[in-house]
This record gives structure tokens, sequence and C-alpha cells, in this order.
């Protein structure tokens, strides 16, 4: 391997005639007079006398033909592979032209790569095209880590990649970038297997009900079991709020993200909520306050004094007289508003939980998943973030100011589908407090890591604070554009994020210093949706058909015209109300597959066993 062409500061191009190169190798440039300058290949190109074209336009030049042709290659004949060099680092002055170039060893290039211990960082996956390095690689760095490749399941040939979770403190948080079927939330869900090997505590928003750990990956050699790592709560069942610990202004972006507010609505919440209301004692205001707007104040004073009314009702249509002279101002439909939207989050179990569980999960150092709809995700994660932030918050201000504090401990927020947590362009519940996070979250130990297949999409404030980037594949032309305006990727690389494969990501992070090509490891869990859904109607189809040949075994073989004898017992077991001519379809589809046998007689038509 040898320079050719003109050579730059920045970029070189190499020539070989037995090497053909691969995007992002790594390569080193023997010129002692600049010590030894290293590079990654970031375009490549092959030419041979088959294909006699291309020399005119593209990587080879007229320069790189004359000097190839004078360092004694023979166009007409040979092979020639060609790589476009990219250098690591500026060069203070062009590299010879003709030097030597060879694949380095990892002592050389091993502070490009690593920046962090297998035990100190996430082990993500395995640097594209260094395999050339795996023979120098110290054994502390070997069989860290399987990958899914072309050929199947293979173990790690090259150099890890660990991802240093510790500089985040310098450069926060996390986005995860790439369009459906990218290797996305795979990616995602290795991050938060590596996060809870090393035990930082991580709450994660689950609008797909997927990140359960329980089931082993196929083709894992090591089980490696999360049981006591990570606890599943959902929203309703498991966890809630606590309407009494509310301010106005939580209970306002709560019922705002149940439907939106008109300022009407606003000024009812600000009028009618109480310091410390209970949900049930803000909900009877509302409701009763509805109520008594409906009835209007002069139907509600002659109730009041009737003397036919029993004690219970002379009761309520004082509370009712009473909220009209507080409250009588308020319009109808506004109050009426409210109480839809307070009903609604009501019936999705909002208000029957509190968020103990996440906190002692938070504190026992667990990763704590939060399943539940987006728009009620929505809501709650509003209200957490801010509850949990909030304590994180006053304890690092109560040492700052060496006070005594109760600890909290750092935390990491991970949610998939981000755009819907923090849109561009209009208010979310949440949007307030992650963007403050953003910010300054760094300053108290709180940390996001955001996936979305839409990054155009995600406030620009939150994109412009993910000091790490991983992007998997991207096809939308506005998607490609913003990346690459909150990225170093280079041009070459833009155009190869469409055709990426599943599984492979450029990492762009301000704490490598630049952008690495890798390839996501093998994740030791898998998901619950795996399954492809055709294979699920087949297994359904399956399990349905044993279940009917199971019902019938008994009764066969039974006539056609004696369906109607046995109708109330084959519906009982097979807890269906079909009627004869349902029954007479479905031993018509059994017998179409073999698996009973149709047989007719001159007195019947018989269903037997095959």
């Amino acid at each position: 391997m040898q320079i050719v062409g003109v050579t730059t500061q920045h970029e070189v191009y190499v020539a070989s005639k037995t090497h053909k190169f691969r995007m992002n190798e790594m390569l080193v440039m023997e010129d002692e007079d600049l010590y030894q300058p290293k590079g990654e290949v970031v375009e490549t190109f092959s030419y041979n006398r088959y294909i006699p074209m291309g020399f005119d336009k593209g990587l080879a030049d007229d320069q790189v033909l004359k000097t190839l042709e004078h360092i004694g290659y023979d166009i007409g004949a040979d092979d020639i592979h060609l790589a476009k060099v990219r250098l690591f680092a500026e060069a203070v002055q062009p590299i010879q032209t003709g030097a030597k170039v060879r694949h380095p060893h990892f002592d050389e290039i091993s502070s490009l790569l690593v920046k962090a211990k297998p035990e100190e960082g996430l082990i993500l996956g395995e640097v594209k095209s260094t395999d050339f390095i795996d023979p120098t690689l110290p054994e502390s760095l070997k069989g860290l880590l399987q990958i899914q490749d072309h050929d199947g399941i293979r173990e790690q040939n090259g150099v890890p990649f660990i991802f240093d979770i510790r500089a985040m403190q310098q450069y926060p948080h996390i986005g995860v970038f790439g369009g459906s079927g990218s290797g996305k939330s795979f990616g995602l869900r290795v991050v938060l297997e590596e996060l809870m090997k090393l035990r930082i505590p991580t709450l994660v928003f689950d609008p797909h009900f997927e990140m359960n750990f329980a089931a082993k990956a196929e083709g894992v050699t090591e089980a490696k079991s999360y049981q006591d790592r990570y606890i599943v709560v959902q929203i309703g069942q498991d966890v809630g709020v606590d309407f009494s610990a509310l301010s106005v202004r939580d209970v306002e972006r709560l019922l705002s993200a149940a439907g939106s507010l008109t300022e009407s609505m606003v000024n009812v919440i600000q009028t009618i909520h109480k310091r410390k209301d209970s949900y049930q004692s803000f909900s009877d205001r509302v409701s009763n306050l509805a109520s008594a707007l409906e009835l209007g104040k002069q139907k509600v004073e002659a109730m009041v004094h009737d003397a036919g009314m029993s004690r219970e009702e002379l009761a309520r249509y004082d509370t009712y007289r009473k909220l009209l002279d507080q409250f009588g101002s308020l319009p109808l439909a506004s109050v009426k508003g409210i109480q839809w939207r307070v009903n609604r989050l009501y019936q999705a179990g909002l208000f029957q939980q509190n968020i103990r569980s996440i906190e002692q999960g938070i504190h026992a150092g667990q990763l704590v998943v939060v399943q539940g709809p987006v728009w009620l995700l929505q809501v709650f994660s509003s209200y957490v973030v801010g509850a949990l932030y909030g304590k994180r918050r006053t304890y690092k201000d109560a040492k700052l100011q060496q006070q005594q504090g109760e600890f909290f401990p750092p935390f990491v927020i991970v949610t998939d589908e981000a755009h819907n947590f923090a849109p561009k362009g209009y208010d979310a519940p949440a949007k307030s407090v992650l963007k403050e996070i953003a910010q300054e979250g760094r300053k108290y130990g709180v940390f996001l890591v955001f996936a979305t297949q839409r990054p155009t999409l995600l406030d620009e404030t939150i994109t412009a604070q993910l000091n790490s980037k991983f992007v998997f594949r991207t096809v939308r032309g506005t998607d490609i554009q913003t990346i690459k305006e909150e990225t170093d990727l280079t041009h070459e690389e833009g155009k190869r994020l469409p055709y990426l494969r599943s599984g492979d990501v450029f990492v762009s992070s301000a704490i490598m210093g630049r952008t690495m090509a890798v390839r996501i490891r093998l994740a030791h869990s898998s998901s619950p949706h795996t399954l492809n859904p055709f294979d699920e109607l087949k297994e359904m189809n399956k399990k349905d058909t044993d279940q009917l040949v199971e019902i019938l075994d008994p009764h066969l073989p039974m006539a056609e015209m004696s369906i109607m004898n046995h109708l109330t017992e084959l519906n009982a077991a097979a807890k269906k109300s079909w009627d004869v001519q349902t029954w007479k379809k479905e031993l018509e589809r059994l017998s179409n597959e073999g698996v009973i046998k149709k047989e007719k007689t001159p007195f019947a038509t018989l269903y037997t066993r095959p």
C-alpha cells in the first residue's frame, strides 16, 4: 500500500494491487517527518482492465493516474484498489507521495478507539473494520461481546466500542436516531442492558411495552440475568399521581395532556383548586359546581327553602348555593371541560396510586420501566420527572450550601418516541422539565437518552444538547439534513445513511472527538415483539385447529345430520355460540386440510378420524 496522487494536510489517496480497502479502515502513513500520521478510509474505488472507465472521474484523477504509472502500476493489466483517507489530525505539511502505508497496531491508535475500561463503560458493539487490529488487542479487550452478522452469530474479532459513561459529566445526554427497522430499538435495549450492568439508576418510558428483559436472546452463549436489576410498572396499576401533592401548575399540566385547555379552563383550575386538595375533594367540587351552574341560582335558592326536601337533599342544595356564591361567575362550558378531563385521567387509573415504587427502584440502582399508552405516559412523565429531578436538585443544592439534605441518587431518563415528549413547535406536558434537564441536568447528575425515528420533530434546544448521537439507517431527507447539522458526519457518511445495515450505526460523540462506525453487539435479552406477525397468525390458526379436533374427537365418527344433536355440547366445549351451518363449514375446512376424513355413504355424510 502506497500514497499516490496529490496529497494535502487533511486527506491522501492510497493505492494497492492486492488489498481491497474497506470503509472506516484505519491506516498508518510511514512518513517519519510527520511522525507517522494516521487516518481512516472514507471512500473506496477499484479499477481493472475489464472496466475501462472511471479514471477520468471520481477518486482517480489525472494526477493519481500519473503517480500510479511512475511507481510501477500497469494501468492496462493490474487490478488497482484505491482509497481516499481522511487524516485524524491535520498534518503540518503534505505527506510524501509514494510513502508506504500499513495497518496500525492497537497501541498506536488506542487513544482514538478506547476511552474507558470494560468494567467502567458501556460495551455497546464492535468498531467496524478493526479486525486487522485484533491480533495486537490486549486480552482485557477480547471476548467481551458477540455480533449478529451475515453468517449468523460470531465472536468479537475487532476493537470493542466502549462508551465512557463517566464523561457524560462533561458531555451530557445521548440521542438515538434511526428509521423503522434500522436497529434503533435494539441498540436502545443494549444501552439499557449496559446501564443495568453498572447499576446506574434509570427511568425508562416505554410506549411500546417492549422493554422487558426476562427472555434470553437466541444464540447467546453466556446467559446474563437482569432479574434483580429492573422492575416494570404500569400506570394505573402499579404507579400513579398523588393528587394532594400537586400544585395548581401541576394540575394545569396534567389536565392539558388529557385535552388542550382554553384560557377560560385555566382560570377555572386556578380559581377552584385549593392547596392539598385530594382527587376526591377537587373532583367533587368541580362536579357540584357544574350541577349548580346547570340548575341556576334561582332554582337552587328555591330548593334550599323547600320544606318538603330531605336532610340529605337540603345539604346538597346548600353546597350548590355556597359554590355559586363563590364561583358563580365561572362559565359552565369551561367547568364541564375540566370535569371531563379530570374524569378521563381518573378512569385511566392515574390518581389511584403513587410513585413510591419508582423512587425505591431508583434508590436501589435499578432500571425502572414505566409502561402505558403514549398520551398517558406524556401526562405521567411530566409529574414523575419533575418530582425526581426536584429531589435530586434539592439534595445537590443543600450540599453546595453545606446543609444536610436527604440523599437522592443521580439517574438517567430514557424514552423511545422522544418527539412525543418534547416536540418541536408546540407544547407538551413534560417538555419544559425535559428542556430544563437538557440544559442544566449535567450539574445535578441527571442525564437524558432520547430515541426517535424523527429527529426533525424533536425540540431543537434538546437536540442541540445531545452531545453523543447514535445514528442508525435514516431515509428521510429532512431527518438526514437535521442529523448532518447536529453532528460532524461528513458528506460521504451522510450519503451512506439510507443504506446502512440494520444494527450498523454512526456514533458522533464529543467524548470520542470524531464519528465512528460501529456494529451494535448482540443483546443478551430479546423483545417480546420479535415473533413475526405472520408466524403468529400461523401459530394461532394451528392452535385453533388443534383445539377443534380435540373437541370433535369424542364425537367422531359423526354424521352431518347429527350435528344438531351435539350442538350444545360442542359449543360449550369450544366456548362458542356457533350454529349448525358454522360447524358444517368448520368440518369442511378440517377435512380439506386433511385433519379429519370426510366420507359420503348412500345414507349420510360422515366425518371420521383420518
